[in-house]
């Protein structure tokens, strides 16, 4: 079969976005020829990758405008790089229309990536700008004819609103051959990982930490409430049970994984994006044998229903928090290891991206 070009884009710097890491890598790995663009938005840290990379430069100062200005450079660079053999890859809303005209244009295969419900995100909710992602979305995606996304939720959503039919491939990591000794840690740590944003739980399992003794609670991310939630910990007095560890590579954050006795995946329902996401995190816990505690939310129940690896919380009440912490620390990590071990086998990216590779090569011989 010929291998066609494959370009990928997203608003994204790309140096911590693992998912398009993945994806790249499958689709390099089964000798596609691949291109990778992203943008300056948030850094230019170097990458290696056996690729071609590229980074389109920008100049805005607010993000409103950045997305403009990404997606007017965006279609300028597909239009001189995008060819009869070419299949053009976006990941996300803000890089679908400069994909989706070109692929009009040029009567080429698209695939749309989307990671989240673009729309339906808390940071937008209540904005115009929410009703423009929404006008993008309810004029384009009707029209698609390969679509993946990340949850069965998302892709049940998409379904009902827009009629498409999405392939689930979940962000999960890589399988990791677990030969570890469980570290005996004093005091117990828990770690939350991921951007630091409202509707995560954070601020409550900061409240939660009063009722727990013996933990330290690590949060390894950078975000917009990250000042914020410093601040609670030094107004609450927590600063000898909270750290902060600021935002880490993925070879160092899957360290610092390894280490903890207790997972966090406690997002609160701030919208549809958030109420049937399954985030990235409780799959990474899961492959490095981590135990969760776990948001009553769709697809994190589903995961908790398949197999025993942690417990749901019954609100976001910090007690409740805290009570869910001290049954897995008093369960303790060896004791989930079984079942963790049975679902890291069946959730990674070895399985997932058989599904991404199907949809790859229908949009080949289309």
């Amino acid at each position: 079969m010929n291998r066609k070009k494959i370009i990928i884009s997203a608003f994204s710097n790309l140096n911590t976005d693992q998912r398009i890491e993945k994806v790249c890598k499958t689709m390099h790995d089964n000798s596609y020829s691949i291109e990778l663009i992203g943008n300056t938005w948030g850094g230019s840290e170097k990458l290696s990758r056996p690729y071609p990379v590229s980074r389109i430069q920008l100049i805005s100062k607010s993000l409103k405008t950045a997305y403009f200005e990404f997606n007017w450079k965006l279609y300028n660079e597909l239009k001189k790089r995008a060819d009869k053999e070419t299949i053009l890859y976006a990941n996300d809303l803000d890089a679908l229309l400069p994909n989706y005209l070109i692929a009009k244009k040029k009567q080429i295969p698209l695939i749309f990536d989307s990671h989240e419900i673009f729309s339906e995100m808390p940071a937008i909710q209540g904005k115009m700008s929410q009703k423009l992602w929404r006008y993008v979305e309810k004029s384009i995606l009707p029209d698609l004819r390969f679509m993946i996304t990340a949850s069965s939720g998302y892709a049940e959503w998409f379904k009902e609103r827009y009629g498409i039919q999405a392939a689930v491939v979940q962000n999960a990591p890589r399988k990791l051959n677990f030969s570890i000794e469980i570290p005996e840690n004093n005091p117990k740590i828990i770690l939350y990982q991921g951007v630091i944003n409202p509707f995560r739980g954070i601020d409550k399992a900061i409240l939660a930490m009063h009722h727990l003794d013996h933990v330290i609670f690590k949060i390894a991310g950078d975000g917009p409430r990250k000042k914020e939630y410093e601040q609670l910990v030094i107004n609450e007095s927590l600063q000898d049970k909270v750290l902060f560890l600021g935002k880490l590579s993925p070879e160092k954050l899957r360290d610092v994984t390894l280490t903890a006795d207790c997972g966090m995946s406690i997002e609160e329902n701030g919208g549809q994006s958030y109420y049937y996401s399954l985030p990235n995190k409780v799959l990474d816990c899961i492959q490095a044998r981590v135990p969760l505690i776990l948001s009553d939310l769709p697809e994190m129940q589903n995961i908790r229903n398949q197999y025993d690896v942690g417990e749901i919380i019954k609100d976001h009440n910090p007690e409740n928090i805290a009570h869910a912490i001290q049954t897995v620390l008093n369960k303790g990590r060896r004791n989930y290891l079984p079942q963790l071990e049975k679902a890291a086998h069946i959730l990674c990216w070895e399985n997932e991206e058989v599904k991404l590779l199907e949809v790859v090569k229908k949009a080949s011989l289309y």
